[in-house]
């Protein structure tokens, strides 16, 4: 793998620089979605970049949106450098920086709420359980402790907030914006995706607490699942022999990067402050352990 990518700087068409990713027109049917090394916590860009994590967001997502192609199809036409490059001449000199972080995708309108599944109570959730027993306004059971197993899993759509938090919603606000119709798709193709990628990750020591999924509509109306999936941005990955349910879990994820921050008296807002190496190199670890334990393979 080459040095860590802060910022990718293609010859096409810049859409997009989100948080994450660049989003670049291949043409009016097909973009070029490039995963930096950035991370971010609390809605801020960290300055210093996690080594290989771009590359283990688009190859586990790669490697999902094949696994789980008969849950629902996807965007996904490609992560293999070779083949991007043979359909995109224009990129061969840039082949190192793309390798392993490049996925083709088909284009789509991407549906205005991320579609949240749950199947463990913690973060967001767990603060609002707290407060008044509810998430998103609808009343959850009494009785529940931090971390406690959902079942059956709940789905809790929220918007996409270009700044700020996102904010939870109930289906009914789901069904109001977008039609019953297409809310109900939504439900039942988030609640299929989840508990095929669960059920694939316990044997291998995985709990995927929750997790949120993107959607988009190509133009004949066929519902795709988009961006990226069951990666360790977008779930909650818990090590399965070491989950106790009555506190925060251990995990394969960036929550360790995000309780570290907290130890900090930091206000959560630009710029973040400086990561210690021994902080970026154990984030950098974890996200390394889920893939390989997930996939079966090294990076």
């Amino acid at each position: 793998m080459t040095a860590p990518l802060v910022a990718s700087a293609l010859p096409l068409p810049l859409l997009r620089r989100g948080k994450v990713r660049e989003v670049y027109e291949v043409d009016p049917d097909t973009l070029l979605l490039v995963a930096s090394d950035r991370v971010s916590a609390f809605d801020v860009v960290l300055r210093e970049p996690v080594p290989h994590k771009g590359a283990v967001l688009t190859q586990l997502s790669a490697f999902w949106f094949q696994q789980l192609a008969a849950v629902i199809p996807s965007h996904f036409l490609s992560a293999d450098a070779d083949e991007i490059v043979e359909r995109i001449p224009s990129l061969e000199p840039l082949r190192p920086a793309l390798t392993g972080r490049a996925m083709l995708v088909r284009r789509t309108t991407p549906v205005p709420f991320e579609c949240v599944v749950r199947g463990y109570i913690t973060g967001s959730a767990w603060a609002e359980y707290q407060r008044s027993r509810t998430l998103a306004g609808e009343p959850l059971p009494g009785g529940l402790v931090e971390s406690a197993r959902l079942e059956p899993p709940i789905f809790s759509p929220a918007t996409k907030a270009e700044v700020g938090h996102d904010e939870n919603v109930a289906l009914a606000r789901l069904a109001q914006a977008l039609g019953r119709s297409l809310a109900e798709r939504l439900k039942q193709a988030s609640l299929g995706l989840y508990e095929a990628g669960r059920t694939f990750a316990a044997p291998r020591g995985i709990i995927i607490a929750d997790t949120k999924f993107e959607f988009g509509t190509t133009p004949d109306g066929r519902l795709l699942v988009i961006d990226e999936i069951l990666t360790p941005d977008s779930s909650r990955f818990w090590p399965a022999d070491r989950y106790r349910p009555g506190k925060s879990q251990p995990s394969f994820d960036k929550q360790f990067l995000r309780d570290y921050l907290e130890t900090l008296n930091w206000d959560k807002t630009p710029p973040g402050p400086v990561l210690p190496p021994e902080v970026v190199a154990r984030t950098q670890g974890k996200y390394l352990e889920a893939y390989e334990r997930l996939t079966g393979k090294k990076l």
